[in-house]
């Protein structure tokens, strides 16, 4: 078992301050977005005491740190990724490709020789990026299309021409097929509507609001999205978009080709080991219309949210439908350890942040005490884990 420290992420959207309450660090007034656990070239974690990052860690001895199963199936490196994210304003409209399209793309940009790290690269590294969302505070976010009639109500009573054109596309085909062409609509430099055209329906939805509105959600998002992005067609976008809400302990699970935005909160967040994001709105940072549209998956469907399975009455497993990773919960208070140690479900290379208290993770042969805010890389072959103490510690694990 080693220790490893988090890579902070500075980006302009996240929070001064969440990640640094939660981690007991002194906020120093820049925002920090994200911190990383994991060994992705583009943040690999440092290991406490050593002079390698958990990426070459693990390629020194992948047998030892992943096991047979997974680094046949995944090579020599850890294939996830381990988060926290504390947006503090909303993300940009995004997706994220899958795997075929990542390894096609990714080869596509090398052989045309763009650097690996140029801004305006799409693929950074030839893989997909399915990602789940556990909540610690109130999360917001929308995910997926809403299905085309009830988007069609939804614009219906909007006071702005730009409204009434997706509607009357979403009325004509209130199919996957619509939905892409109102999408598009919006996006796309051939048709992309103008700061006048949004603002008219971030006009209308804030009459719509003070009114009374029937969506009130739904309007409230336009106008945060607005005051962030206000000549950005990607603020009426949302209104296609299903809202969600976590409360704490809640999860949502994104898919390659989930079109979505999170807007606020803190959580922890496990993806498959990628730094693969396609934007088309609602940023500041590279947009690659086209590519994103390409990849957007347009049929009607609620979010994924993942129901917790709970083992020993102490640890809540979320099992996402990819290969790539599984989250678990643990909580231990003062007496549930008495009768000794509770075991932590889980194989393989495995990654622990402790969110609060003091938990003391041991196998047959080693042992790591985990404070608030530390986290540790388990190796495969460290074998069946034990937790005792009080607090909660996340686990990010393979299948």
């Amino acid at each position: 078992m080693r220790r490893v420290v988090g890579v902070p992420r500075d980006y302009a959207w996240g929070s001064s301050s969440a990640i640094h309450q939660l981690m007991g660090t002194e906020p120093d007034g820049a925002p920090l977005a994200e911190l990383w656990f994991g060994g992705h070239p583009a943040g690999p974690a440092a290991v406490d005491g050593e002079q390698e990052d958990l990426g070459q860690h693990i390629a020194a001895d992948p047998a030892g740190t992943l096991g047979d199963d997974v680094w046949a199936r995944f090579g020599a490196r850890l294939p996830y990724l381990l988060k926290l994210i504390a947006p503090s304003r909303p993300l940009s409209l995004q997706v994220h490709p899958s795997i075929e399209r990542a390894r096609e793309r990714f080869a596509a940009e090398d052989a045309d020789g763009v650097p690996r790290d140029a801004p305006h690269r799409n693929y950074r590294d030839p893989n997909h990026k399915p990602e789940l969302v556990f909540a610690l505070t109130t999360f917001e976010a929308v995910c997926g299309f809403r299905a085309p009639r009830r988007a069609a109500e939804l614009l219906a009573d909007l006071d702005a021409p730009l409204a009434q054109s997706l509607h009357a596309t979403l009325l004509a085909d209130p199919t996957a097929s619509g939905m892409r062409s109102a999408f598009t609509a919006l996006l796309d430099d051939a048709s992309r509507p103008g700061a006048q055209e949004v603002a008219r329906v971030v006009a209308a939805c804030e009459a719509r609001l003070a009114a009374g509105s029937p969506s009130p959600r739904a309007d409230r998002t336009v106008g945060l999205l607005a005051e962030a992005y206000p000549d950005d067609p990607g603020v009426v976008a949302s209104l296609l978009l299903n809202p969600v809400t976590l409360q704490p302990g809640e999860s949502l699970f994104v898919p390659a080709g989930g079109v979505h935005a999170y807007l606020s909160g803190l959580g922890v967040e496990l993806m498959a080991a990628s730094d693969n994001v396609l934007r088309a709105g609602l940023t500041t940072k590279h947009i690659d219309v086209p590519e994103m549209l390409d990849c957007v998956d347009y049929v009607a469907a609620p979010p994924m949210r993942v129901a917790p399975e709970v083992f020993h009455g102490a640890t809540r497993m979320f099992y996402a439908p990819v290969d790539d990773f599984e989250l678990s919960i643990t909580t231990l208070r003062d007496h549930d350890c008495q009768d000794g140690p509770r075991p932590l479900p889980g194989r393989g290379p495995r990654v622990l942040l402790c969110l609060d208290g003091q938990v003391v993770v041991a196998s047959t042969t080693d042992s790591v005490e985990l404070s608030r805010g530390q986290a540790a890389f388990v190796r495969a072959d460290d074998g069946p884990l034990t937790v005792h103490g009080t607090g909660t510690v996340v686990q990010a694990d393979v299948p």
